[in-house]
Protein backbone atom coordinates (compact mmCIF):
# COMPACT_ATOMS: atom_id res chain seq x y z
CA UNK A 1 0.00 0.00 0.00
CA UNK A 2 1.61 3.31 -1.01
CA UNK A 3 0.89 6.60 0.64
CA UNK A 4 2.18 10.35 0.24
CA UNK A 5 1.87 12.41 2.31
CA UNK A 6 0.67 16.44 1.45
CA UNK A 7 1.45 19.38 3.77
CA UNK A 8 0.03 22.33 3.05
CA UNK A 9 2.43 24.88 4.55
CA UNK A 10 1.21 27.92 2.11
CA UNK A 11 -0.26 30.23 4.32
CA UNK A 12 0.35 33.96 4.82
CA UNK A 13 -0.60 34.35 8.37
CA UNK A 14 -1.75 37.14 8.89
CA UNK A 15 -3.01 36.63 12.31
CA UNK A 16 0.22 35.81 13.83
CA UNK A 17 2.13 39.24 12.70
CA UNK A 18 4.34 40.32 13.26
CA UNK A 19 5.55 37.47 13.73
CA UNK A 20 5.08 35.79 10.05
CA UNK A 21 6.20 39.52 9.21
CA UNK A 22 9.29 37.86 7.25
CA UNK A 23 8.57 33.91 7.70
CA UNK A 24 6.19 31.49 6.51
CA UNK A 25 3.80 30.45 9.22
CA UNK A 26 4.96 27.08 9.36
CA UNK A 27 8.26 28.51 10.15
CA UNK A 28 7.49 30.13 13.67
CA UNK A 29 9.62 28.76 15.77
CA UNK A 30 7.78 27.34 19.21
CA UNK A 31 8.36 25.57 22.53
CA UNK A 32 12.25 27.09 22.62
CA UNK A 33 13.44 24.84 19.81
CA UNK A 34 10.81 23.87 17.29
CA UNK A 35 9.02 25.19 14.36
CA UNK A 36 5.47 24.55 14.03
CA UNK A 37 6.21 22.62 11.24
CA UNK A 38 8.01 19.82 13.00
CA UNK A 39 4.96 18.69 15.21
CA UNK A 40 3.35 17.62 11.54
CA UNK A 41 6.15 16.32 10.19
CA UNK A 42 7.11 14.63 13.51
CA UNK A 43 3.60 12.54 13.29
CA UNK A 44 4.46 11.74 9.98
CA UNK A 45 7.54 10.28 10.62
CA UNK A 46 6.45 8.66 13.73
CA UNK A 47 3.71 6.63 12.12
CA UNK A 48 5.52 5.25 9.20
CA UNK A 49 4.45 7.72 6.23
CA UNK A 50 7.94 9.40 4.83
CA UNK A 51 7.06 10.09 1.36
CA UNK A 52 6.34 13.47 2.59
CA UNK A 53 6.14 16.98 0.35
CA UNK A 54 5.34 20.15 1.45
CA UNK A 55 3.61 23.13 -0.61
CA UNK A 56 5.08 26.43 0.11
CA UNK A 57 4.60 29.78 -1.31
CA UNK A 58 4.52 33.29 0.58
CA UNK A 59 8.01 33.80 2.37
CA UNK A 60 9.39 30.47 2.16
CA UNK A 61 12.98 30.63 2.51
CA UNK A 62 13.33 30.01 6.25
CA UNK A 63 11.17 27.15 5.78
CA UNK A 64 12.59 25.74 2.86
CA UNK A 65 15.96 26.34 4.90
CA UNK A 66 14.79 24.50 7.92
CA UNK A 67 13.40 20.97 5.98
CA UNK A 68 16.63 20.92 4.28
CA UNK A 69 18.72 20.76 7.33
CA UNK A 70 16.29 18.94 9.56
CA UNK A 71 14.52 16.73 7.65
CA UNK A 72 17.03 14.88 5.79
CA UNK A 73 15.58 11.18 4.72
CA UNK A 74 17.14 8.00 3.71
CA UNK A 75 16.83 8.29 -0.36
CA UNK A 76 18.07 4.55 -0.61
CA UNK A 77 15.07 3.82 1.16
CA UNK A 78 12.87 5.73 -1.04
CA UNK A 79 12.23 8.36 1.75
CA UNK A 80 12.04 12.20 1.35
CA UNK A 81 10.51 15.11 2.89
CA UNK A 82 10.62 17.48 -0.28
CA UNK A 83 10.13 21.33 -0.36
CA UNK A 84 8.14 22.02 -3.17
CA UNK A 85 7.36 26.00 -3.75
CA UNK A 86 4.62 27.26 -5.97
CA UNK A 87 5.43 25.84 -9.38
CA UNK A 88 3.27 27.71 -11.73
CA UNK A 89 2.51 24.67 -13.74
CA UNK A 90 -1.14 26.05 -14.81
CA UNK A 91 -0.41 29.15 -15.84
CA UNK A 92 1.42 32.36 -14.13
CA UNK A 93 -0.50 32.16 -10.64
CA UNK A 94 -0.12 31.79 -7.31
CA UNK A 95 -2.06 28.94 -5.16
CA UNK A 96 -5.48 30.52 -5.52
CA UNK A 97 -6.26 28.15 -2.36
CA UNK A 98 -5.40 24.54 -0.62
CA UNK A 99 -7.23 22.62 -3.05
CA UNK A 100 -5.99 24.42 -6.33
CA UNK A 101 -1.83 24.13 -4.36
CA UNK A 102 -3.09 20.34 -4.91
CA UNK A 103 -4.29 20.86 -8.58
CA UNK A 104 -1.30 22.65 -9.35
CA UNK A 105 1.25 19.87 -7.98
CA UNK A 106 -1.14 16.73 -9.76
CA UNK A 107 2.26 15.74 -11.11
CA UNK A 108 4.09 14.84 -7.30
CA UNK A 109 0.95 12.59 -7.41
CA UNK A 110 1.05 10.90 -10.47
CA UNK A 111 4.91 10.27 -10.23
CA UNK A 112 4.46 8.33 -7.27
CA UNK A 113 1.70 5.85 -8.15
CA UNK A 114 0.20 6.21 -4.82
CA UNK A 115 -3.14 4.73 -3.25
CA UNK A 116 -3.74 6.90 -0.66
CA UNK A 117 -3.17 10.69 -0.35
CA UNK A 118 -2.55 12.13 3.29
CA UNK A 119 -3.59 16.23 3.22
CA UNK A 120 -2.20 17.92 6.49
CA UNK A 121 -1.74 21.02 7.77
CA UNK A 122 1.40 22.49 8.72
CA UNK A 123 0.23 24.69 11.82
CA UNK A 124 -0.92 23.03 14.57
CA UNK A 125 0.33 21.52 17.76
CA UNK A 126 -0.74 18.07 18.41
CA UNK A 127 0.05 14.21 18.49
CA UNK A 128 -1.52 11.67 15.98
CA UNK A 129 -0.79 8.00 14.91
CA UNK A 130 -1.52 8.95 11.19
CA UNK A 131 -1.74 5.15 10.42
CA UNK A 132 -4.92 4.58 12.55
CA UNK A 133 -6.52 7.53 10.97
CA UNK A 134 -5.66 5.81 7.08
CA UNK A 135 -7.13 2.35 8.75
CA UNK A 136 -10.24 3.81 9.72
CA UNK A 137 -10.69 5.57 6.23
CA UNK A 138 -9.92 2.65 4.71
CA UNK A 139 -12.61 0.83 6.69
CA UNK A 140 -14.98 3.19 6.20
CA UNK A 141 -15.04 2.85 2.47
CA UNK A 142 -15.43 6.24 1.93
CA UNK A 143 -13.25 8.47 -0.55
CA UNK A 144 -13.01 10.89 1.74
CA UNK A 145 -12.26 11.24 5.79
CA UNK A 146 -11.51 14.29 7.96
CA UNK A 147 -10.07 14.21 10.82
CA UNK A 148 -11.82 15.84 13.56
CA UNK A 149 -11.62 16.92 17.09
CA UNK A 150 -13.91 17.94 19.90
CA UNK A 151 -14.40 21.76 20.73
CA UNK A 152 -16.05 23.45 22.99
CA UNK A 153 -19.62 24.55 21.25
CA UNK A 154 -19.38 27.97 22.09
CA UNK A 155 -16.23 28.09 19.71
CA UNK A 156 -18.11 26.72 16.79
CA UNK A 157 -19.01 30.07 14.86
CA UNK A 158 -14.74 30.04 14.68
CA UNK A 159 -14.62 26.03 13.19
CA UNK A 160 -15.64 24.07 10.87
CA UNK A 161 -18.14 21.90 11.88
CA UNK A 162 -18.97 18.18 11.54
CA UNK A 163 -22.50 16.80 11.88
CA UNK A 164 -21.90 12.67 12.25
CA UNK A 165 -24.03 10.74 9.96
CA UNK A 166 -24.56 7.19 10.22
CA UNK A 167 -21.82 4.76 10.21
CA UNK A 168 -18.90 7.58 10.32
CA UNK A 169 -20.26 8.96 7.55
CA UNK A 170 -20.69 12.80 7.49
CA UNK A 171 -23.92 13.76 7.80
CA UNK A 172 -23.21 17.99 6.86
CA UNK A 173 -20.28 20.47 7.29
CA UNK A 174 -21.13 23.24 7.86
CA UNK A 175 -18.42 26.51 8.25
CA UNK A 176 -18.16 28.48 11.10
CA UNK A 177 -22.30 27.96 12.09
CA UNK A 178 -23.80 30.44 14.54
CA UNK A 179 -26.39 27.63 15.67
CA UNK A 180 -24.31 25.00 15.87
CA UNK A 181 -25.81 22.02 18.32
CA UNK A 182 -24.10 19.47 20.60
CA UNK A 183 -22.75 15.98 19.88
CA UNK A 184 -25.62 13.36 21.33
CA UNK A 185 -22.78 11.79 23.97
CA UNK A 186 -21.44 15.84 24.60
CA UNK A 187 -23.97 18.35 24.18
CA UNK A 188 -21.40 21.16 25.15
CA UNK A 189 -18.95 20.28 22.08
CA UNK A 190 -19.05 19.92 18.52
CA UNK A 191 -16.76 18.16 16.43
CA UNK A 192 -14.18 20.29 14.38
CA UNK A 193 -12.28 19.53 11.30
CA UNK A 194 -8.89 19.43 12.12
CA UNK A 195 -7.24 20.23 8.85
CA UNK A 196 -6.08 16.79 8.20
CA UNK A 197 -7.35 14.76 5.55
CA UNK A 198 -6.95 10.97 3.63
CA UNK A 199 -8.18 10.97 0.45
CA UNK A 200 -7.97 7.57 -2.34
CA UNK A 201 -5.82 9.07 -4.77
CA UNK A 202 -8.35 9.05 -7.85
CA UNK A 203 -11.26 10.42 -5.83
CA UNK A 204 -8.80 13.21 -5.04
CA UNK A 205 -7.13 13.73 -8.20
CA UNK A 206 -11.10 13.33 -10.02
CA UNK A 207 -12.10 16.36 -7.36
CA UNK A 208 -9.10 18.71 -7.78
CA UNK A 209 -9.36 18.46 -11.10
CA UNK A 210 -13.59 19.13 -11.37
CA UNK A 211 -12.96 22.13 -8.91
CA UNK A 212 -10.26 23.86 -10.93
CA UNK A 213 -12.93 24.11 -13.38
CA UNK A 214 -15.41 25.76 -11.29
CA UNK A 215 -14.84 29.88 -11.62
CA UNK A 216 -17.14 30.57 -9.13
CA UNK A 217 -14.78 27.95 -6.82
CA UNK A 218 -13.36 29.21 -3.75
CA UNK A 219 -10.38 26.25 -4.49
CA UNK A 220 -10.57 25.46 -0.60
CA UNK A 221 -10.48 21.61 0.44
CA UNK A 222 -12.82 22.47 3.42
CA UNK A 223 -14.62 24.97 1.83
CA UNK A 224 -15.48 23.24 -1.73
CA UNK A 225 -14.37 20.18 -1.78
CA UNK A 226 -15.37 18.36 1.41
CA UNK A 227 -18.91 19.93 0.89
CA UNK A 228 -19.16 18.34 -2.34
CA UNK A 229 -17.92 14.50 -1.09
CA UNK A 230 -20.52 15.54 1.62
CA UNK A 231 -23.13 15.61 -0.79
CA UNK A 232 -23.08 12.35 -2.20
CA UNK A 233 -22.43 10.73 1.02
CA UNK A 234 -18.84 9.85 0.18
CA UNK A 235 -17.16 11.33 3.25
CA UNK A 236 -16.28 10.03 6.64
CA UNK A 237 -15.10 11.21 9.99
CA UNK A 238 -12.55 10.12 12.20
CA UNK A 239 -12.93 11.24 15.72
CA UNK A 240 -9.43 12.59 17.31
CA UNK A 241 -10.09 10.95 20.78
CA UNK A 242 -10.04 7.59 19.97
CA UNK A 243 -6.70 8.22 18.66
CA UNK A 244 -4.42 5.96 20.54
CA UNK A 245 -0.35 7.70 20.56
CA UNK A 246 2.21 5.82 22.37
CA UNK A 247 3.23 7.21 25.67
CA UNK A 248 0.50 9.76 25.77
CA UNK A 249 -0.49 10.55 29.46
CA UNK A 250 -4.34 11.19 30.65
CA UNK A 251 -3.03 14.57 30.93
CA UNK A 252 -2.38 15.32 27.49
CA UNK A 253 -4.58 12.87 25.40
CA UNK A 254 -6.15 14.32 22.77
CA UNK A 255 -4.82 17.84 22.26
CA UNK A 256 -4.55 19.37 19.46
CA UNK A 257 -4.40 23.65 19.09
CA UNK A 258 -4.83 25.70 15.76
CA UNK A 259 -1.97 28.17 16.81
CA UNK A 260 -2.78 30.49 13.70
CA UNK A 261 -2.85 33.80 15.55
CA UNK A 262 -1.10 35.38 18.51
CA UNK A 263 -3.72 34.67 21.60
CA UNK A 264 -3.91 30.78 20.53
CA UNK A 265 -0.15 30.80 20.12
CA UNK A 266 0.59 32.26 23.23
CA UNK A 267 -1.79 30.21 25.19
CA UNK A 268 -0.35 26.92 23.55
CA UNK A 269 3.49 27.87 25.15
CA UNK A 270 1.45 28.53 28.81
CA UNK A 271 -0.10 24.53 28.46
CA UNK A 272 3.86 23.36 28.01
CA UNK A 273 4.80 25.22 31.31
CA UNK A 274 2.11 24.14 33.58
CA UNK A 275 3.41 21.58 36.44
CA UNK A 276 1.75 18.52 34.76
CA UNK A 277 1.76 19.68 31.32
CA UNK A 278 -1.77 19.99 28.86
CA UNK A 279 1.10 19.00 26.08
CA UNK A 280 4.05 17.06 27.19
CA UNK A 281 7.13 17.66 25.52
CA UNK A 282 8.90 14.90 27.02
CA UNK A 283 7.37 12.31 25.39
CA UNK A 284 9.91 9.96 23.94
CA UNK A 285 8.11 7.30 22.69
CA UNK A 286 6.95 9.79 20.11
CA UNK A 287 9.45 12.41 19.88
CA UNK A 288 8.81 15.88 18.25
CA UNK A 289 12.41 16.30 16.19
CA UNK A 290 14.04 19.01 15.22
CA UNK A 291 17.28 20.61 14.28
CA UNK A 292 19.42 21.96 17.22
CA UNK A 293 22.60 24.30 16.88
CA UNK A 294 25.96 23.24 18.73
CA UNK A 295 25.28 25.32 21.66
CA UNK A 296 26.08 24.95 25.71
CA UNK A 297 23.94 23.90 28.23
CA UNK A 298 21.91 26.33 29.76
CA UNK A 299 23.83 28.54 32.34
CA UNK A 300 22.03 30.47 35.56
CA UNK A 301 24.66 32.76 37.02
CA UNK A 302 24.87 34.57 40.78
CA UNK A 303 25.96 38.32 39.78
CA UNK A 304 25.17 40.39 42.39
CA UNK A 305 21.66 38.03 43.11
CA UNK A 306 20.85 34.56 42.10
CA UNK A 307 20.28 34.02 38.32
CA UNK A 308 16.69 31.87 38.35
CA UNK A 309 14.24 30.47 37.11
CA UNK A 310 10.55 29.26 38.08
CA UNK A 311 8.15 26.68 36.36
CA UNK A 312 9.61 27.53 32.61
CA UNK A 313 11.45 25.78 29.62
CA UNK A 314 14.99 26.72 28.80
CA UNK A 315 16.77 25.97 26.37
CA UNK A 316 20.61 25.18 25.63
CA UNK A 317 23.22 28.33 25.18
CA UNK A 318 20.62 30.66 27.69
CA UNK A 319 22.28 32.55 30.23
CA UNK A 320 20.28 33.80 32.96
CA UNK A 321 22.95 36.17 34.65
CA UNK A 322 21.12 37.39 38.14
CA UNK A 323 18.11 37.62 36.42
CA UNK A 324 14.32 36.06 37.31
CA UNK A 325 12.49 33.95 35.16
CA UNK A 326 9.05 32.76 35.97
CA UNK A 327 6.47 30.70 33.89
CA UNK A 328 8.06 31.94 30.36
CA UNK A 329 9.99 30.32 27.43
CA UNK A 330 13.07 30.76 26.85
CA UNK A 331 14.62 29.68 23.26
CA UNK A 332 18.46 29.02 22.36
CA UNK A 333 21.04 32.03 23.14
CA UNK A 334 18.57 34.02 24.77
CA UNK A 335 20.56 36.50 27.95
CA UNK A 336 18.93 38.07 31.04
CA UNK A 337 21.21 40.52 32.91
CA UNK A 338 21.02 41.12 36.70
CA UNK A 339 17.84 42.25 37.96
CA UNK A 340 15.93 41.85 35.08
CA UNK A 341 12.36 40.07 35.64
CA UNK A 342 10.86 38.10 32.85
CA UNK A 343 7.51 36.86 33.50
CA UNK A 344 4.60 35.03 31.22
CA UNK A 345 6.57 35.57 28.21
CA UNK A 346 7.95 33.60 25.36
CA UNK A 347 11.14 34.68 24.42
CA UNK A 348 12.85 33.34 20.88
CA UNK A 349 16.36 33.26 19.90
CA UNK A 350 18.68 35.59 21.07
CA UNK A 351 16.68 38.06 22.40
CA UNK A 352 18.54 39.93 25.52
CA UNK A 353 17.20 41.57 28.52
CA UNK A 354 19.25 44.22 29.89
CA UNK A 355 19.89 45.29 33.72
CA UNK A 356 16.48 46.00 35.62
CA UNK A 357 14.46 45.54 32.83
CA UNK A 358 10.78 43.93 33.11
CA UNK A 359 8.95 41.76 30.79
CA UNK A 360 5.83 40.69 31.70
CA UNK A 361 2.92 39.02 29.16
CA UNK A 362 4.87 39.25 25.86
CA UNK A 363 6.25 37.60 23.19
CA UNK A 364 10.10 38.76 21.80
CA UNK A 365 10.50 37.70 18.56
CA UNK A 366 14.42 36.70 17.38
CA UNK A 367 17.08 39.36 18.47
CA UNK A 368 15.35 41.65 20.16
CA UNK A 369 16.87 43.81 22.32
CA UNK A 370 15.57 45.18 26.02
CA UNK A 371 17.43 47.75 27.06
CA UNK A 372 18.46 48.27 30.85
CA UNK A 373 15.58 49.56 33.01
CA UNK A 374 13.33 49.22 29.92
CA UNK A 375 9.02 47.69 30.42
CA UNK A 376 7.64 45.58 28.15
CA UNK A 377 3.72 44.51 29.26
CA UNK A 378 3.20 46.58 32.04
CA UNK A 379 1.93 50.19 30.10
CA UNK A 380 -0.30 47.91 27.38
CA UNK A 381 -1.41 51.72 26.27
CA UNK A 382 1.85 52.77 25.95
CA UNK A 383 3.26 49.36 24.23
CA UNK A 384 0.24 49.73 21.56
CA UNK A 385 1.76 53.28 20.69
CA UNK A 386 4.81 51.42 19.53
CA UNK A 387 4.25 46.84 19.11
CA UNK A 388 1.50 44.61 18.39
CA UNK A 389 -1.12 44.16 21.15
CA UNK A 390 -3.09 40.93 21.07
CA UNK A 391 -7.28 41.05 22.32
CA UNK A 392 -5.95 39.13 25.49
CA UNK A 393 -3.46 41.91 25.89
CA UNK A 394 -0.03 39.71 25.19
CA UNK A 395 2.89 42.24 23.22
CA UNK A 396 4.16 40.99 20.28
CA UNK A 397 7.67 42.84 19.53
CA UNK A 398 9.01 41.77 16.07
CA UNK A 399 11.96 40.47 14.64
CA UNK A 400 15.38 42.69 15.40
CA UNK A 401 13.24 45.70 17.47
CA UNK A 402 14.86 47.46 20.15
CA UNK A 403 13.10 47.69 23.19
CA UNK A 404 13.64 51.03 26.01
Amino acid sequence: MDVLAMVLAGGEGKRLFPLTADRAKPAVPFGGVYRLVDFVLSNLVNGGYRKIVVLTQYKSHSLDRHIAQTWRMSAMLGNYVASVPAQMRRGPHWFSGSADAIFQNLNLINDEHTDYILVFGADHIYRMDPQQLLKHHIESGASLTVAAVRAPLAQASALGVIVPGEGWRIGAFREKPTDAVGLPDAPDQVLASMGNYVFTTKALIDAVTEDSKNEASAHDLGGSLVPAFVARNDAAYYDFVNNEVPGAKDADRGYWRDVGEVDAYYDAHMDLIMPVPIFNLYNQDWPIYTWHPPLPPAKFVFHYQPGEAFDSLVSAGVIVAGGTVRRSILSPSVRVERGAIVENSVLLDGVKVGPGAIVRNTILDKNVEVAEGAQIGVDLEGDRSRFTVSKNGIVVVGKGKRVG
